[in-house]
């Protein structure tokens, strides 16, 4: 195992399905950016690769199962402290890692209400849409195993998104609170912007870059359309803040 010289501590190791793309910089790249369905998305993944790794903010690109296709270095390091996980890796699936990783609270406070119920939102979207597909299906009998992970999906979630408006399952703008491994940041706020282009979303891939905000650069400001607006208790939403994490499978 190498070491990370400048934080004198073991670098994370990559799970074996993740390489270093060749031909851009230090971000990585999936199996499923190689196996693009043909030669010139795979030049337009290389390139776009490229594009990504100049971005100073942490960007991934995804599928709409959110298994990563590609991540740049700003990504990766957002997430280096983040231990060993054998399904829930934010270098292997974007929503699995929020909703199951013991982890993820560490980067991503108020992890239930900010993070958890926002992509349940989205996944629910997805469901509809994608049905059949054995990965979504997959992930939702995963949701189910966690009774309490579940009763937030079947009951919680439609509670909150009453009570937050249904642009809530938007993702693009949302301001959220993040904490970042390099003290420079630390305990912050991002705002999540979709950066997905016309060719990415052809090829069914989504873009979503965390724009990383100073402490006290109004956090909460104009906006902010979804952070920190809790559910109403008395209307049944309680239970949606009490999601844990899913144990080890």
């Amino acid at each position: 195992m190498t070491r990370d010289a400048a934080a004198g501590r073991p670098a994370r190791t990559r799970p074996a399905h993740l390489t270093l793309a060749t031909g851009h910089g230090s971000g990585h790249r999936s199996d499923r950016a190689r196996d693009a369905r043909n030669p010139r998305d795979d030049e337009y993944l290389r390139d776009y690769g490229a594009l990504m790794d100049t971005v100073t903010h942490p960007s991934v690109l995804f599928d709409h199962r959110w298994d990563v296709v590609l991540t740049n270095p700003a990504y990766d390091a957002l997430f280096r402290a983040i231990g060993p996980h054998p399904t829930a890796m934010p270098g292997d699936n974007v929503l699995r890692f929020v909703l199951f990783h013991p982890d993820a609270d560490t980067v991503l406070p108020e992890r239930e209400t900010s993070w958890c119920l926002p992509m349940l939102a989205q996944f629910a979207t997805q469901v509809e849409t994608h049905g059949q597909d054995r990965g979504l299906q997959a992930i939702r009998r995963d949701i189910a195993d966690d009774p309490i992970m579940d009763a937030a999906y079947q009951q919680g979630l439609p509670h909150w998104i009453e009570a937050v408006g249904p642009e809530t399952v938007s993702r693009d703008g949302a301001v959220r609170p993040l904490r970042h491994p390099d003290p420079r940041w630390g305990r912050t706020h991002c705002r999540v912007v979709d950066e997905t282009s016309h060719t990415l979303r052809d090829m069914g891939y989504t873009r979503m870059t965390l724009v990383l905000r100073r402490s006290g650069a109004g956090a909460t400001a104009d906006g902010d359309r979804h952070h920190d607006r809790r559910p109403d208790r008395r209307s049944g939403g309680a239970t949606v803040t009490q999601l844990r994490a899913a144990p080890y499978r």
